[in-house]
């Protein structure tokens, strides 16, 4: 088992060298197949304007965002010339305004195993970052691997990993579809933060999880841990810094009123603070 088709969607020019190096491990570790869209952005919103700018204001924008698309191929041409000869790849083109990017991003999504996204948080990285993690999962209903600002780091296949584990089906999906990660490695801790005490579960946490994940081979146990912090999500990174993990996977939330999902309080916040890669699903 393993990852067979993996996509990384490239929005900016900056952060696509070291995206590239990882998903070409990644693809390298999994005899997989990368393909990689260079994705120009439309930001504006054309709201209220002058009887006839409008449609001015649309072609400059889509003008310089087919600029941006054309230098973003550059550097991931350059970034794939510097993988090694056994890689084997493919790529794309497109253009996209911000509030209608979901439908192209979700539907070469849905055709990947594996979405390998850096993180869309932090210094340089637009709105578009964000909205492309959530179009993956969300529509594309793929799993996306975001990296940290050190990116993989020094092991591409994952030695420890904590499982969030809340019962919920979002959490199920996302070890489903991490279970060649998981298989891999030398440990799994399933973390169970605060169980109810009336859940189906309360007799055992996790325990059915751990019972699943054992009979496909994978070296698993389970921490039940109490919420003595604040936020769910800083109860579990520290968790994760205790176990000394290289992978976080967790299940994807969201919330939407105007638009199909975005990422919910917890997800937010758990992405902000990883400083691991983490592997989430919705």
């Amino acid at each position: 088992m393993g990852y067979k088709t993996i996509l990384t969607v490239a929005t900016n020019p900056e952060k696509v060298q070291a995206a590239i190096a990882d998903a070409a491990r990644l693809c390298t570790a999994h005899d997989a197949h990368l393909d990689v869209l260079s994705l120009g952005i439309d930001r504006t919103q054309v709201g209220y304007s002058y009887v006839g700018t409008g449609a001015v204001m649309i072609e400059a924008a889509m003008e310089r965002a087919e600029t941006d698309a054309r230098d973003i191929e550059k550097a991931v041409k350059a970034a794939l010339d510097q993988q090694g000869p056994e890689l084997r790849y493919g790529t794309d083109t497109a253009v996209a305004q911000i509030g209608s990017l979901t439908e192209i991003v979700a539907q070469r999504a849905r055709f990947a195993d594996l979405i390998v996204q850096p993180r869309p948080y932090g210094k340089d990285q637009g709105a578009e970052a964000e909205a492309v993690v959530e179009a993956a999962m969300f529509e594309g209903q793929s799993p996306v691997l975001v990296l940290p600002e050190g990116g993989l780091g020094d092991r591409v296949s994952p030695r420890r990993v904590v499982i969030a584990w809340n019962q919920g089906r979002e959490a199920m999906r996302a070890v489903r579809l991490a279970l060649p990660f998981l298989i891999d490695a030398d440990v799994v801790n399933i973390a169970v933060i605060d169980p109810p005490t009336h859940g189906p579960e309360r007799s055992d946490p996790g325990g059915l999880l751990c019972q699943m994940l054992v009979r496909h081979g994978v070296k698993a146990e389970v921490s039940v841990l109490a919420k003595t912090l604040p936020r769910t999500s800083d109860v579990l990174a520290r968790h994760v810094e205790d176990q000394a993990a290289d992978l976080l996977v967790m299940g994807a939330y969201g919330h939407s009123r105007f638009r199909e999902a975005i990422l919910g309080g917890t997800t937010r916040n758990m992405l902000e603070q990883a400083k691991v890669p983490v592997l989430m699903a919705h």
